[in-house]
């Protein structure tokens, strides 16, 4: 039975693109390293952040449209993206987050602090201490790289079936049943980064998609064979996977579990720089060869964005 080891990316609607460049690059620190299209809706922006490469595990996307409707979040999504940084790093996040006037709370679970908030479309985020995983070279607007976020501690599903979902996390993904309180049962998966899954115990109700709300959820595959394993076990579970997408830097591959999230399997190759030099990831707009004859209407219609240091930020 193939085995995940962890959280490739996380997808999410968010509504105005340069106040998505500016949290996630300009708040958060956290690197572009891609500057696309979304393929399914090419009048819309998609945007990759993460470490210094966009290593899986580090990878935080992005649709960002200026008019799109607000959601709320519920059961049937991921509820909390959770984001890992070096121990001894919360106080610095608490005090640039308190500098850029953005409200959080902290909060315990399974004996760890998370800081929690919002960023500026309503996703809910949480920062916390991990030992696990490779710290990131990537600094900028006042994040010094010791401090960096690494990429994902994890993240918190909000089932509307904890019982059929926690089934496929451990019989299809491979990911172990480690703890359960207070409302929530932890899984993990076998990698030092986006491994630690937690979700609630009880049903939710549903929430609705929109801008602040996770559109997927995308569990690494090692390769196009392992994805096929992965893809396989879907089917033979009736879970009406997809066939096998190419998103250029990872295939992809979707299913919906039967508590409501929209899971996708994507493999760790080929990556972002397979497109651009690794030195100037995320500096121009980049097209699939199937997009490229009509890239100047294309970026008629998408809004200038620029990474740039917020004021305020040291």
């Amino acid at each position: 039975m193939p085995r995940t080891t962890g959280i490739h990316h996380i997808t999410s609607f968010v509504q105005d693109p340069q106040g998505n460049v500016d949290f996630y690059a300009g708040v958060l620190g956290l690197r572009l390293v891609k500057k696309t299209i979304n393929f399914d809706a090419p009048d819309v922006y998609h945007f990759y952040f993460g470490n210094e490469a966009g290593s899986p595990g580090t990878i935080m996307t992005f649709f960002p449209h200026q008019d799109a409707r607000r959601g709320s979040v519920g059961g049937g999504q991921v509820g909390i993206s959770v984001f890992a940084v070096p121990p001894g790093s919360l106080d610095f996040w608490k005090e640039r987050l308190t500098g850029f006037a953005i409200s959080f709370d902290v909060v315990q679970r399974f004996g760890e602090q998370y800081i929690r908030f919002h960023d500026n479309s309503g996703l809910l985020l949480e920062i916390t201490e991990r030992e696990e995983g490779t710290e990131s070279r990537w600094s900028f607007g006042g994040v010094p790289a010791d401090k960096a976020i690494k990429g994902f501690g994890g993240a918190v599903l909000f089932s509307m079936k904890p019982d059929r979902t926690g089934e496929i996390l451990n019989g299809l993904l491979g990911l172990e049943r480690v703890n359960e309180e207070g409302g929530w049962v932890r899984y993990q998966a076998s990698g030092d980064i986006g491994q630690i899954i937690d979700m609630n115990t009880k049903d939710l109700e549903w929430g609705r998609g929109g801008a602040g709300t996770v559109h997927h959820i995308a569990w690494r595959a090692a390769d196009n064979e392992q994805q096929e394993q992965f893809r396989q076990e879907a089917e033979a579970g009736r879970l009406q996977p997809t066939p096998v997408v190419d998103r250029q830097y990872f295939n992809a591959v979707y299913f919906r579990e039967p508590g409501g999230i929209l899971f996708e399997i994507a493999t760790d190759p080929p990556g972002f720089a397979n497109d651009e030099p690794a030195e100037h990831l995320g500096e121009k707009i980049m097209l699939p060869s199937w997009f490229e004859p009509h890239r100047e209407e294309l970026e008629r219609n998408l809004t200038p964005v620029e990474v740039r240091v917020l004021k305020g930020a040291e």
